[in-house]
């Protein structure tokens, strides 16, 4: 209750909201997550005793006026964290778009002192907030001039604070790693796709969201471990139907049972013409004879409950959302929160949807490549499936830094690399080892799998792995190479016999705590044995996210959406 919060101590000792009122309001396209951010906004308000008001319909509601624009308490948000969508309503609004619509948006917010706006949107809508932001002193002139306020009102309400959070399931706003709903999103479409594959054998063909961005198809390719993904930001090069043909042959040939090729909706080819799912379906019957069924997903993608990671991330970025509106002065450009590394920062909007303008710009004038590096870590994801899926194209190479996590850091060729699971079992384990494998040998190295941790290794329980061992190791929970919380001390001479006798010239770690004290272990004893003084890696996999030096691990994620669940 608001009476128990006056005797908590605050965190936020010298920023107080006393005497300020702050809008909330959600616009364009609905996105899970939504609601969370707008109860971070609201109790983060409230907590540092400014007055907080939902703003119903968007700018519709904004322009309105009367019951749209309502003060809201505490509990008025209690319960709305895990419900999908946004409570508070979205509405596309002609009328803000003229000048006579904010002039009157303008006037309601000036009778209930709001003068602070969040704004959870896409790029138009928060576009549309920065004009409203810049146009704000004249407004308020106009409405002195027509005498519906006085000039006390001017003065004192005569700038208006804007802060941006994106909403939006295709990421598809330039400074952000993450918008929020994309992660939920994802999650839609991962489940249909782990459904599918257990069915008889066929070439399903999904498709999903994306008329102008390809990431919800790129990144649930590269998570489901398909076999071609189709994006509208890097058509593929003349005679691709001859080469995803031959692809999808070869799978099978490897006894593949079934083929997934994902469609992102704006997909097109080097000639600017769609390809839509119907079309690479017709495709692979003609050619092929293969069963292939269509799967369109629609809106299902924006519904159901927002994932774990959506709603500590819309909850994070409205909490520092008040803090910027706290902070922000006269001469404060309006910001927009965004999600860089594991932190919530606060970039310039404008700059953010001007960079956004410029993907949209290079992909109309056909500069793909350019278009792929202006989505920043898109990159990162385009560039692991084309390693993954063993379609590789060098043109892309020139742009992309090399910051897959799983990639090994050797630069020469023809190394045996082993790879092992420690620790307890952690979804996403298997994820990683294909990861290894494959972009090992990519590079030109030889890849072996440990069996059963350090305590296999130390009984020769090892052998080389191929590129076809690791097929649909993607979506397995658990661990198939098996794994074991031994640590390697009391194995260690047995170990550097193994590594000795199969020449393992590194070593990746993929494990919890375990596999970060096993490696310690190794590392001490490179004194007395040679055999350990070669490049080792540990990667981050448990669920409780306790590895020194990481932010997040694999398989912490899905703990946190099994436990939301």
């Amino acid at each position: 209750t608001r009476s128990a919060m006056d005797h908590q101590p605050k965190f936020f000792e010298n920023l107080s909201g006393t005497g300020k009122a702050i809008g909330v309001l959600t616009s364009g396209g609905d996105a899970q997550g939504m609601n969370a951010a707008v109860r971070a906004v609201v109790r983060m308000g409230i907590y540092v005793k400014a007055k907080v008001y939902f703003v119903y319909e968007g700018y519709q509601g904004m322009v309105d006026g009367g019951d749209n624009i309502v003060e809201v308490s505490w509990e008025s948000v209690s319960s709305i964290l895990q419900v999908g969508g946004t409570v508070i309503g979205s509405a596309r609004c002609k009328s803000f778009r003229t000048r006579e619509g904010r002039l009157q948006a303008a006037l309601n917010l000036v009778r209930r002192g709001i003068t602070n706006l969040c704004v959870i949107g896409g790029d138009g809508s928060l576009t549309g907030a920065n004009l409203f932001r810049e146009e704000w002193s004249g407004l308020l002139e106009e409405l002195a001039q027509k005498g519906k306020i006085d000039e006390e009102a001017v003065k004192k309400y005569a700038y208006l604070n804007i802060v941006g959070m994106v909403g939006s399931i295709d990421n598809d706003f330039c400074g952000t790693d993450m918008t929020i709903g994309t992660d939920s999103a994802l999650h839609r479409i991962i489940e249909v796709v782990d459904a599918i594959m257990t069915t008889a054998q066929r070439t399903f063909v999904l498709e999903v969201m994306g008329r102008h961005c390809g990431y919800l198809a790129l990144v649930s390719a590269l998570a489901c471990g398909a076999d071609w993904v189709f994006i509208p930001e890097y058509p593929p090069e003349e005679g691709w139907e001859d080469t995803m043909c031959i692809k999808l042959s070869e799978n099978r040939a490897r006894k593949k049972r079934l083929n997934i090729i994902i469609v992102a909706e704006g997909a097109i080819d080097c000639h600017n013409k769609p390809i839509s799912s119907e079309k690479v379906k017709d495709l692979v019957v003609q050619r092929l004879g293969f069963d292939t069924r269509v799967t369109i997903l629609g809106h299902v993608q924006r519904g159901g409950t927002p994932s774990a990671f959506d709603r500590i991330l819309a909850s994070r970025m409205g909490v520092e959302a008040v803090l910027a509106l706290l902070e922000a002065t006269p001469d404060t450009p309006a910001c927009v929160v965004s999600l860089s590394g594991n932190q919530a920062v606060r970039l310039p909007l404008m700059e953010c949807v001007q960079m956004t303008q410029e993907v949209q710009k290079a992909m109309d004038e056909g500069r793909f490549v350019e278009a792929v590096r202006l989505r920043g870590s898109f990159a990162i994801s385009f560039h692991a499936f084309q390693y993954l899926a063993s379609v590789y194209d060098e043109k892309i190479k020139h742009y992309v830094e090399m910051k897959v996590l799983i990639i090994i850091c050797l630069l020469q060729s023809n190394f045996n690399v082993a790879v092992l699971n420690v620790g307890a079992p952690a979804a996403g384990m298997n994820a990683a080892v294909r990861a290894a494998v494959r972009v090992g040998i990519t590079e030109g190295h030889k890849m072996f799998a440990v069996i059963d941790g350090f305590e296999g290794f130390a009984r020769g329980k090892i052998k080389e792995i191929s590129w076809g061992d690791v097929g649909g190791w993607t979506g397995q929970g658990g661990s198939i190479l098996g794994t074991k919380r031994t640590l390697p001390a009391k194995y260690l001479e047995k170990i550097a016999d193994q590594m000795r006798t199969n020449n393992i010239n590194a070593l990746m770690v993929i494990g919890g705590f375990e596999a970060y004290l096993g490696l310690l272990e190794l590392s001490a004893a490179r004194e007395k044995y040679d055999e350990f003084c070669v490049p080792m890696v540990m990667v981050p996999a448990t669920v409780s996210n306790n590895v020194p030096g990481s932010d997040f691990s694999i398989g912490a994620d899905t703990a946190l959406n099994t436990i939301t669940d």
